[in-house]
C-alpha cells in the first residue's frame, strides 16, 4: 500500500501534471461594458485523435471518507481532463507522470482549497474524482470522439490528508 500525505494544491507544484485552475492568479480584463470581469485562456484543452472535439459537461461527485483508498489510477491519452468547482468544494488530487507503468516513488498527492481546479493533462496518471467536505458539482472539460481514452493501472494507495474543515470544525486524519 503505498502512503501518501496530500499537500496545497500550488501552480508551482502541479506544474508537471497540467494546470491548477484559479482566478486569483490569472491576468483579466474588463468586458460586457465594465460589468464582468474576463478571466482569459486559464489552461490548454487537448484533444487527440480522429474526429476529437471538447466536450463540456458537470459531474456530481459523493464525499470519500478519509484516508482516501484507491485501488487504481486512470488516464485519458487522447485529451486533456479539467475538473472546476461550482459550489468551491475541496478535493483530493492523486496523480503520477506519463508513462506505460507508474513508479510508487512518482506518485503525489494534492488538495485543493475549493476554489481551484486542474486541467490533468492528456495521458497523466490521475486519481478518481474525490470530494471531501460534502457532494461536489464540477464543470468538466475533456475530450469526446473516437478511440479509447481511459485507461487504468491497478495500485493501492492510501492519501492522508490533515486539517480539513469541515463547517465551523477541524477535522484531522491519520
Amino acid at each position: 500500500m503505498l502512503e501518501l500525505k496530500a499537500q496545497p494544491l500550488t501552480a508551482e507544484a502541479f506544474a508537471p501534471y497540467g494546470d491548477v485552475i484559479d482566478s486569483r492568479n490569472a491576468d483579466s480584463f474588463s468586458i460586457n461594458g465594465g460589468k464582468a470581469q474576463r478571466y482569459h485562456d486559464l489552461v490548454q484543452v487537448e484533444t487527440l485523435g480522429e474526429e476529437a472535439r471538447p466536450l463540456v459537461s458537470i459531474f456530481i461527485s459523493e464525499p470519500v471518507e478519509l484516508p482516501l483508498e484507491l485501488t487504481y489510477l486512470e488516464r485519458h491519452p487522447l485529451g486533456s481532463q479539467a475538473f472546476i468547482p461550482m459550489h468551491e468544494e475541496r478535493f483530493v488530487i492523486v496523480v503520477a507522470p506519463k508513462g506505460e507503468t507508474i513508479d510508487p516513488k512518482d506518485v503525489r498527492a494534492f488538495i485543493t482549497d475549493g476554489r481551484q481546479g486542474v486541467n490533468y493533462r492528456a495521458g497523466l496518471w490521475h486519481g478518481v474524482q474525490s470530494v471531501i467536505e460534502r457532494k461536489g458539482e464540477f464543470v468538466v472539460v475533456d475530450r469526446g470522439g473516437k478511440g479509447k481514452n481511459c485507461d487504468e493501472y491497478p495500485m493501492d494507495i492510501r492519501v492522508h490528508v490533515e486539517d480539513v474543515v469541515v463547517g465551523e470544525e477541524a477535522l484531522a486524519t491519520a
